[in-house]
């Protein structure tokens, strides 16, 4: 008998392409070959659109064979005859030409007559051109039509496929080398012909609630359709399951995290106007915008709960997310306990750690000084992996005892030797950027569960708020405090206008003219060594496969300081900033810009979130179109903090139309986040945000796309939330209950997570 968990050879038997099939698509049961769905569908009843053709663009269409001619010519490797056949293909757009090559007589015939005018057909193969016209190299095809002589002696099977029976629906498999779309169709019929036992994880009572077709019917129409209704009907009930199992999945999770306790951070007994919360927002030189009041009463509700806070906070870069959430520490050191703020990188560690102190001044004397006591006998402490272990000692002590009450700190606060008094409060910024094991680690030091606030700057829209943060109470931060100035955004098309680039360094020496400040950002350090875990952005085609980016030798960050230092931009005071530099030197080199000493600071993307300079105006991205569009958002909001006008300059080789060009436009054309972020999903799948990075890998989101299914995922959260309000056990739902729990203990349950 076999089953959906049978092996895959169960079916495939001695095929030839099986093992290609197992090892280069990942294949290993039944069930994954069934699961193993088409990436499109060609409608057979119209020839396929071809509009603009480009030099090696892989093709699959369906088309007319309009003429054949065979013809002989000698072989001249072995001086023999040999015979081709020559066609052309109609699709509807410009004809195609093809040939086919053989060295015996029969099979030329044999091509010859199954390729006869009028015969329909798909065809798959690089777009190339001979002598002015285009043809299908080396194509691979299926024809429609009799298959009687599919066969012939001495004709591969492959090139032999005929299909008898034809829909107007043919389905086009994801494919790995050596396995072609048919080799796929024909495992996967057989094996829908001989599975046995196929059991819906769907209860019927969910099912029919929702409209939703059962697991066996889905197979059939989605791998052999009879329309394109049939189609979106198996399409929509696989889209449905994985967004109710992925709903479980949180919605268990927010119930076991009220189920936990931990104590409530009220702000201690502090005589009115004594507090260290309220003392410090006595010497705030501004007002708190409506929205950062409005989160700030959220935290503070939140934090005041007997089980833990659970909160992302999302805004656009500038909003004053920071600002927001170290009120929400003070009040948790108001309450005897101590708060940690975990940044991805150290220069961002630095940068929180002195605007933490700087904040904190008026309570302290007027000192920034780090480690000082403030008012109330806390301390402010950093703890990066570059300190020396005589460096960490004294801090690791007052951590220790609950001395410091703030931590600010780098993955060095995961190390088992950082050891706190009452962590109530753990602060994430940029969350995505660490995973699911290192955020635990860091809530583990707590006696009891702490509070724990998330903080992105890459704004997310509801939907992937309510998919992949599903667990977390999100609040937003749409306003921008006062002082913000507007930023101008060019593109300098390369391509075109080559000559543009002397006029972006002109740019710069006139911001510096003025008495201000730039960044010039790079997308590689030196040569090819990039940032660690930066990766370019790739777009994709239609199909999910990786676009071409344009050639040519990347700009770094080395490199291009020595170049604009003794040419375009020489006299100026250039410094360079990149990972790699020791730490004394990345934040010898920050302060020095903050100061006033550097006027172009060349960089990676270390500057991406955090640092605040208030004098710097401008910024250039060269080879922008290897950042992906929250990470150009994210940069160009260095610029324009000090109330003066920003520019961000996007240079790119980008040619027009292609996706990497249409990406920069969109950052161009708005400051706007959050329609820059569906721009992202749209342009660029949902692996970005489920942190498979911006590197073109597979989404952990099979079926789902978040933003076109946006009412299937609010339809699948409303089913969840009603089946665990009845049955949190899933006990009556044992199927779907399983299926939980395999991504409850999974490495997808890490991407759903960290984002």
């Amino acid at each position: 008998m076999i089953t959906l968990d049978s092996p895959v050879q169960a079916v495939l038997g001695d095929h030839k392409k099986a093992e290609k099939i197992v090892s280069g698509l990942g294949l290993r049961t039944v069930g994954d070959l069934l699961h193993h769905f088409p990436r499109r569908y060609l409608n057979t009843a119209r020839l396929t659109q071809v509009s603009e053709l480009q030099e090696g663009l892989m093709l699959t269409v369906l088309g007319e064979i309009v003429s054949t001619r065979m013809a002989s010519y000698t072989d001249r490797r072995t001086g023999r005859p040999a015979y081709r056949v020559e066609t052309v293909l109609q699709t509807d757009g410009p004809r195609l030409s093809m040939t086919f090559f053989a060295k015996r007589k029969h099979i030329a015939e044999w091509n010859a007559a199954r390729l006869a005018p009028g015969t329909r057909g798909v065809f798959i193969g690089k777009a190339g051109s001979f002598r002015n016209q285009w043809q299908l190299t080396n194509p691979q095809m299926v024809l429609f039509g009799d298959a009687t002589d599919a066969g012939a002696d001495g004709v591969p099977d492959d090139a032999a496929m005929t299909i008898e029976a034809l829909t107007d629906v043919f389905p086009i498999y994801p494919l790995t080398a050596g396995v072609l779309s048919w080799d796929l169709q024909r495992a996967v019929r057989f094996a829908r012909e001989v599975v046995t036992g196929i059991e819906d994880a769907l209860p019927d009572p969910v099912r029919h609630r929702h409209q939703i077709i059962d697991l066996r019917t889905a197979f059939d129409q989605i791998h052999q359709p009879a329309s394109f209704e049939e189609v979106e009907e198996a399409q929509r009930r696989f889209r449905f399951a994985e967004a109710l199992t992925l709903q479980l999945v949180l919605g268990r999770r927010r119930r076991a995290l009220m189920a936990q306790g931990a104590q409530a951070r009220t702000g201690g007994s502090h005589p009115a106007g004594e507090s260290l919360l309220e003392r410090f927002d006595a010497t705030l030189p501004f007002e708190l915008t409506v929205g950062q009041r409005e989160v700030g009463r959220q935290l503070e509700h939140d934090l005041a709960q007997p089980h833990p806070m659970n909160r992302l906070l999302q805004g656009e870069v500038g909003s004053g997310k920071t600002l927001v959430a170290f009120r929400a520490m003070l009040r948790v050191v108001d309450s005897g306990g101590q708060a940690a703020l975990l940044a991805p990188t150290e220069v961002l560690a630095q940068q929180h750690y002195r605007s933490i102190s700087t904040l904190l001044a008026p309570l302290n004397g007027g000192s920034t000084a780090g480690g000082g006591l403030f008012g109330g006998g806390t301390a402010v402490e950093l703890l990066t992996g570059s300190m020396t272990k005589s460096q960490r000692k004294e801090p690791l002590s007052r951590i220790a005892v609950g001395e410091s009450g703030i931590v600010v700190g780098t993955h060095a606060l995961l190390q088992d030797q950082v050891m706190f008094d009452d962590l109530g409060l753990v602060v994430v910024d940029e969350q995505h950027r660490f995973g699911v094991e290192q955020r635990a680690a860091l809530t583990d030091k707590a006696g009891t569960p702490p509070h724990v606030l998330v903080m992105t700057a890459t704004p997310i829209p509801r939907t992937v708020a309510m998919t992949v943060f599903g667990d977390l109470e999100v609040s937003t931060l749409t306003e921008l405090p006062a002082g913000r100035a507007p930023i101008q955004t060019n593109l300098v098309p390369l391509a075109e206008r080559p000559g543009w680039i002397e006029r972006v360094w002109e740019r710069v020496r006139e911001e510096v003219g003025k008495g201000h400040q730039a960044y010039v950002v790079a997308p590689r350090i030196s040569g090819d060594d990039t940032e660690q875990g930066e990766t370019d952005a790739v777009d994709l085609d239609e199909d999910g496969n990786p676009i071409k980016s344009p050639s040519g030798q990347l700009a770094s960050v080395v490199d291009l300081a020595e170049q604009l230092g003794g040419g375009p931009l020489v006299g100026v005071r250039i410094a360079v900033l990149h990972g790699r530099l020791p730490a004394e030197e990345k934040d010898r080199t920050m302060r020095a810009f903050a100061a006033g000493e550097i006027d172009v600071l060349v960089s990676t993307t270390v500057i991406e979130v955090g640092v605040d300079v208030a004098n710097a105006t401008a910024m250039v991205i060269v080879d922008a179109e290897r950042f992906g569009v929250s990470q150009l958002h994210q940069l160009r909001g260095r610029v324009g903090r000090g109330g003066l006008p920003g520019l961000c300059l996007l240079v790119s080789h980008a040619e027009a139309g292609t996706p990497a060009r249409e990406r920069l436009e969109a950052v161009a054309s708005t400051t706007d986040g959050f329609a820059l972020s569906r721009v992202d999903l749209e342009q660029r799948r949902e692996g970005d945000v489920l942190g498979a990075s911006q590197s073109g890998r597979r989404s952990s989101l099979q079926n789902l796309r978040v933003l076109r299914d946006e009412d299937t995922i609010e339809e699948a959260r409303a089913a969840a939330n009603a089946l665990l309000d009845e049955d949190v056990d899933l006990q009556q739902a044992p199927l779907l209950a399983r299926e939980v729990a395999e991504i409850e203990s999974s490495v997808r349950a890490d991407y759903i997570e960290k984002g």
